[in-house]
């Protein structure tokens, strides 16, 4: 197995073990995006001399005995709206075309304490204002969109040209991306992760996260994260810093929610399949399956829409009057649209937000997780801007993709997605499970369970070079 194919749990214990050196690691890493970013597009910045200078320096602490941790020379990547001092932060758009930071983000600074190699900024949709990253393919298929808006690092997971990567999340942009391409992504607790130095898209809704191969990466990735940051005024006062997960995948006396509306409306039939395969996987180790009605269903969209539009406008207000002919088409009518949402709506939105949390807390009062799928079908083709469904009825692309994932923004819950088969075509499938706040450990025990149940080794995909 060649190191760029190691899954960050593999290569933590081989660095670990002394069997592989993180210049090693990051040279095989850097070579595969020699080999695969032509034809992918993941990345905006390669930072491929200082990448190996910190994996040599991380080689020369390991080998002192100064040992951080699992991430210690491990090489990852950071989505185009994370500071990172000295670096460009282009947000993947030319407005911000000659920034440069001017500190780490607090994120990038955890990561770089525990001793992690960045590799690069990976490619989002414009300031993460949209759901499928057209400037990066699908690492699965060319032809289909990456999902957005943490498209480039989804796909440089997937593809074996980073070890794991950080996303952001405002209604999907970690789990639509992950799994469109067959990975782990996980949205946390709304405030478990600073976003300090992060670009935002919508403050309320905004979420930081890690993108992995596996589970028990994810795992990892957290635990070097979290804590409180006084930088951020939404980040929680206290938070675990460990998410150590059993060896065995016994899920005795977890209640897992089977939505019995919203979740499997508008679904595609292979879609459905997988995830109900997967939930009867889950059933034989244990799990107690139990039918849950998701409370306020019907003002989703709405109250998503209402919080996130206003939000975003107000953040780009300055530059949308100065250099509005710098925005992407899509981008821009977006902006341009919450200029009409009025106070009065806003407040409205806030409320039902209110109301729509209190009902989620009372529905995971009654089961530990919820489970569902991440996205009511694969990989669309690019170009594809709408769905239509048996019923009758069609979707723009992007509303379908957002729908799903919307519910634990605007409720703040963490949402963790990972693969749970592919369609007729080859492309991946996901589930997401989500508990209660802070509900991150049962999350991750439950998907780590299934994904050991079936044998997943996180195998990158096989990208032709």
């Amino acid at each position: 197995m060649r190191p760029f194919e190691l899954t960050l749990t593999q290569a933590a214990a081989a660095l670990g073990a002394g069997e592989l050196s993180p210049l090693e690691l990051t040279s095989s890493l850097l070579e595969r995006i020699d080999a695969v970013e032509e034809h992918l597009g993941a990345y905006v910045t390669v930072a491929s001399e200082a990448a190996r200078g910190s994996a040599a320096r991380a080689e020369h602490d390991i080998a002192a005995g100064r040992y951080h941790g699992p991430l210690h020379g491990i090489p990852f990547g950071l989505k185009d709206l994370i500071d990172v001092a000295g670096m460009p932060t282009t947000a993947s758009s030319r407005v911000r075309a000659a920034h440069v930071a001017q500190a780490d983000s607090t994120v990038a600074t955890r990561l770089f304490e525990a001793g992690a190699v960045l590799l690069g900024k990976t490619q989002t949709h414009e300031f993460a204002y949209g759901l499928t990253t057209p400037q990066t393919r699908n690492a699965w298929d060319p032809g289909r969109v990456a999902g957005g808006s943490s498209g480039g690092s989804a796909v440089a997971v997937a593809a074996g040209a980073a070890t794991f990567a950080l996303g952001t999340d405002t209604g999907g942009s970690i789990r639509v991306p992950a799994a469109l391409n067959g990975v782990v992504g996980l949205k946390p607790t709304y405030g478990l992760i600073s976003r300090h130095g992060v670009i935002p898209l919508s403050w309320s809704l905004d979420h930081v996260g890690p993108l992995t191969r596996t589970v028990q990466d994810a795992a990892l990735v957290l635990s070097a994260l979290t804590g409180h940051d006084p930088a951020d005024p939404a980040s929680l006062p206290t938070a675990p810093r460990d998410y150590p997960l059993p060896r065995d995948g016994d899920l005795k006396g977890l209640r897992i929610g089977v939505p019995v509306n919203y979740y499997f409306d508008r679904v595609s039939p292979e879609v459905e399949a997988a995830v109900r395969s997967a939930l009867a996987q889950m059933s034989d180790l244990g799990a107690e399956l139990v039918d849950v009605e998701i409370p306020m269903a019907q003002y989703v969209q709405a109250t998503h829409w209402g919080l996130m539009v206003p939000e975003a406008t107000a953040y780009h207000e300055q530059t949308l009057r100065s250099v509005p002919e710098l925005y992407a088409p899509d981008v821009r009518v977006l902006l341009e649209a919450g200029e009409l949402v009025s106070a009065g709506d806003y407040l409205r939105a806030q409320r039902a937000r209110t109301l729509m949390r209190q009902a989620w807390a009372e529905m995971l009062d009654r089961v530990d997780v919820i489970a569902a799928p991440t996205v009511p079908m694969t990989a669309a083709k690019t170009g594809q801007e709408v769905v239509e469904w048996p019923d009758g009825t069609t979707e723009s692309v992007s509303d379908a993709y957002v729908r799903l994932s919307a519910p634990a923004n605007i409720t703040g819950v963490p949402a963790l997605t990972l693969p749970v088969g592919r369609d007729h075509a080859g492309l991946p499938i996901g589930m997401q499970l989500m508990g209660p706040p802070m509900g991150e450990a049962v999350v991750l025990r439950a998907g780590h369970a299934y994904e050991a149940a079936r044998n997943h080794r996180g195998a990158p995909v096989p990208v032709a070079a």
